[in-house]
């Protein structure tokens, strides 16, 4: 079953709890990003947990191997479910992340580790200095890479995920740019809900249309909702 993971993308700490409080029981999975965990400090993790949320820290660590190592374990010390790298950062790096975080938990445990592909942000036009022609094909090399280095799943668009669980059905999948309706903001390659989950997602992020609802509750409910529906190509 698919699990479904609100965004937190908000300044400050006391503007997230406020937002987040009401959907206690609705969902199990909480997302802090760059802008939450800057403004807030690993405290906010912390904090989420003594609500009963899950929370995946979405920091896309890209940085020297060492120097990742040292992060992850401080987040896995301070209780992160989840945690994201880029995998353009290469294989030495993402090992770096699965040593920093076996030095905090031993052999076992610890939050899952996924690999960014592609941002959903963009397409394969955005990205300098590569000479591939196709944002799929691309995220599916670097997928492929992610599970020869042992990580636990992927971060890529709904339209990727197919691809990938044919490739190794064993790699999660976690989509962002999930869109009930087609928008207009700065996320390119978006999918419904039923369709990312029919494709193979494992987790879908959702932030904007959840917390820009009049009421996020029942968003939240429709979402989880169109997450069971059968989808047909």
């Amino acid at each position: 079953m698919a699990e479904l993971i609100a965004a937190l993308d908000f300044p400050d700490a006391e503007t997230a709890f406020a937002a987040v409080t009401p959907l206690r029981g609705e969902l199990d999975w909480v997302k802090v990003g760059l802008e939450l965990f800057t403004a807030a400090g690993p405290s906010i993790i912390f904090r989420l947990k003594e609500l009963g949320f899950r929370v995946f820290v979405d920091l896309k660590l890209f940085d020297i191997p060492n120097t990742v190592q040292g992060a992850v374990r401080s987040l896995t010390r301070s209780g992160a479910d989840m945690c994201t790298l880029h995998l353009l950062g290469g294989q030495a790096m993402a090992q770096a992340a699965l040593a920093g975080r076996e030095e905090a938990t031993g052999q076992t445990g610890g939050p899952l580790l996924f690999g960014v592909t592609l941002l959903t942000s963009m397409d394969i036009t955005d990205l300098p200095g590569t000479t591939a022609t196709n944002s799929g094909r691309f995220a599916l090399d670097l997928a492929g890479n992610a599970a020869d280095w042992q990580l636990d799943g992927v971060v890529c668009s709904g339209h990727e995920v197919r691809a990938i669980k044919q490739a190794d059905p064993r790699l999660a999948c976690l989509t962002p740019g999930i869109r009930l309706k087609k928008s207009a903001d700065d996320q390119k390659r978006v999918m419904t809900p039923e369709k990312a989950v029919h494709a193979g997602s494992n987790f879908l992020v959702v932030g904007r249309p959840i917390f820009t609802a009049t009421s996020p509750v029942e968003m939240v409910r429709t979402i989880r909702k169109k997450m069971t529906l059968e989808f047909r190509d």
